[in-house]
């Protein structure tokens, strides 16, 4: 058996590694052969550094500014240079390539400027650089920058995992290695979302890909030592896995989910029932019902269609996505795919992250393959941040009292000043406000407003050096915003899209003492919920106030009221819907129900 697969390995190598062909996201049945070739027959390991970072590190989140996007030059020509063309206004692009003056003659040929470009002469095998490519990590949060570099779990591509070392060597940056046991690990770039404050999300292919019977060579690993390798190497502190979709193929999370900020979830829909649909949404409510945001608050979660192609879903069509896209500083590259769907997920990207540049490019060549822009390109920090954590303000019924404005900002220089900037009107103008500095915390505060005002901000700060950065990164156009309204508690969980006003079951019920009510405003409109005891008394007025078309969900701490029956009613314009449960009363806790013709 041995001999058979060396005699195939070396066969197919030729071919398998010439740069001009291209492999898919996937690895192909030659590809396997080798794989397990190469598992049956380790080849020596020669890691650069395989130590972890010294001290305490933090990985970078992919909003934070960056310095250069990479990508591999290698096929999907016409994606590849329309990237290139958006990031180069943003930021150097490194194109990994075997010959410059082709690929200077291809873009100049489609009118892109040969600016902010820099060409990294070298091997590889494949254009998935989201997966071998360089993790970009500071040290104390904001010092010195550290690349890391995992195992590649496609180890017959072993010029693709010699590209961040490639990188690493070029900026003149420490690279780590987590090749050699016992902190050898496999991980793939597709499958890892981080907030920069060391919240890590994937699929449970990472247990899988360093567990027993793994076909990567790497001893096999615990989830707990595998938390201990991301904490030692990223900085990550929680690390939080879903299980694995039944039709996606690479379980990569990037295919359905995205972070847009440290406290918003950008999650792929289905139609109910259908595909990944169902696994996506129980993934979701994992999430939702154990962990909160970094600062403590729940997730605001953006739902956006998961497109079809020729009207089918996976397993019979295209798995497209419109979750794969990439931040370029103040530009954000979305895969698109027809007219009649591209347009309600570019407009959702737009009202989500205001005041970015958000453009489209054409992904029906490279899908197939089961990538898009995200798996094609990659992020590298800037040298030295200007790091601003901020936890934005929420929407508040508070009318009497100034709105705190607090962030944790740092430097390597040190930061001279802070300021903070809120309008009512942006069109206006900003009014400034210098923020005071305790212990690396500035605060500044937006003045009291009446109910109904919609109040923007945002920050900026400058270092000691002289740098200046704003978050959001695209302030002023981009910026915060709450509304001072009596719908306190009630929290956004998707903008945009119901098409229908709806009125979900309360979950969990019956309940002791805390459950969520869930609803749908299929446009603006003034809205009404309000809860009621079993005789018909209203015990609760959770809102009367104009909301945003969207879906919200409002938790009810019900523990000062006594154990039975309540009912929850909506009116929302000309919608009104009460509903039937057949629950029951319960001991020591609360049962919350919908009543036909129960109208107080």
């Amino acid at each position: 058996m041995k001999f058979l697969l060396l005699t195939a390995i070396f066969l197919i190598a030729p071919k398998l590694f010439a740069q001009q062909d291209f492999l898919p996201h996937y690895p192909t049945e030659q590809e396997k052969i080798i794989m397990e070739y190469l598992r049956l027959n380790p080849q020596p390991v020669d890691a650069l550094v395989p130590d972890p970072p010294p001290g305490p590190v933090r990985t970078m989140a992919e909003w934070e500014e960056l310095q250069a996007l990479q990508i591999t030059w290698t096929a999907q020509l016409p994606i590849l240079r329309q990237i290139v063309d958006y990031a180069q206004d943003e930021c150097l692009v490194y194109i990994i390539c075997s010959d410059s003056n082709s690929v200077k003659t291809y873009l100049s040929s489609g009118g892109v400027p040969l600016v902010n470009l820099r060409f990294l002469i070298t091997s590889f095998n494949s254009i998935w650089c989201r997966d071998y490519g360089p993790w970009t990590v500071y040290s104390q949060n904001i010092d010195t920058l550290r690349i890391i570099d995992w195992k590649y779990n496609r180890t017959a591509r072993p010029q693709d995992d010699a590209t961040p070392v490639f990188i690493a060597n070029y900026m003149g940056v420490p690279i780590h290695q987590t090749l050699i046991a016992p902190n050898d690990l496999v991980n793939t770039g597709g499958n890892f979302m981080v907030d920069g404050h060391g919240t890590g999300f994937a699929s449970k292919l990472i247990l899988s890909e360093n567990g027993p019977g793994n076909p990567y060579g790497v001893s096999v690993k615990s989830e707990s030592q595998i938390n201990q390798i991301m904490n030692a190497y990223m900085g990550i502190t929680r690390y939080i896995k879903m299980d694995v979709l039944p039709y996606d193929q690479i379980h990569h999370i990037d295919m359905h989910m995205k972070l847009l900020d440290e406290e918003t979830l950008l999650v792929g829909q289905y139609p109910p029932g259908v595909a990944d649909g169902p696994q996506i949404e129980l993934n979701l409510q994992y999430v939702l019902n154990n962990f909160q945001t970094c600062f403590g608050k729940p997730y605001k979660v953006v739902r956006i269609p998961m497109p079809p192609h020729n009207g089918n879903y996976p397993p019979s069509g295209n798995y497209r996505t419109y979750t794969n896209s990439v931040f370029v500083n103040k530009t954000v590259i979305v895969p698109t795919y027809e007219l009649q769907y591209d347009t309600t997920a570019l407009r959702i990207y737009r009202e989500s992250m205001p005041g970015y540049r958000v453009v489209g490019i054409d992904c029906n060549a490279i899908i197939p393959s089961l990538g898009a822009i995200h798996c094609i390109s990659k992020e590298i920090g800037v040298s030295q941040p200007v790091f601003i954590s901020h936890s934005a303000i929420r929407n508040t019924s508070n009318t009497s009292q100034p709105y705190e404005v607090k962030a944790y900002i740092k430097h390597k220089s040190g930061i001279a000043s802070a300021r903070m900037y809120w309008s009512l009107d942006t069109n206006s103008g900003f009014t400034q406000v210098n923020m005071t500095n305790i212990g690396d915390t500035f605060r500044a505060n937006i003045p009291a407003q009446p109910m109904n005002t919609k109040i923007y901000y945002y920050i900026s700060a400058t270092s000691v050096s002289g740098r200046t950065v704003t978050k959001p990164l695209p302030a002023p156009s981009g910026n915060f915003r709450f509304t001072i309204t009596n719908t306190t508690g009630i929290q956004p969980i998707a903008a945009g899209i119901p098409v229908r006003f709806s009125l979900y079951q309360n979950y969990p019920n019956p309940f002791n003492p805390v459950t969520k009510i869930k609803f749908d405003l299929a446009k603006s409109t003034n809205v009404k919920l309000r809860i009621f005891d079993l005789t018909g008394k209203e015990v609760l007025k959770v809102t009367d106030a104009f909301m945003n078309a969207g879906t919200y969900s409002y938790e009810w701490n019900a523990s000062k009221m006594a154990s039975g029956i309540y009912f929850y009613r909506l009116d929302a314009g000309e919608y009104s819907e009460v509903k039937k449960n057949d629950s029951r009363k319960i001991n020591n806790g609360i049962t919350a129900v919908w009543l036909n013709n129960f109208y107080p």
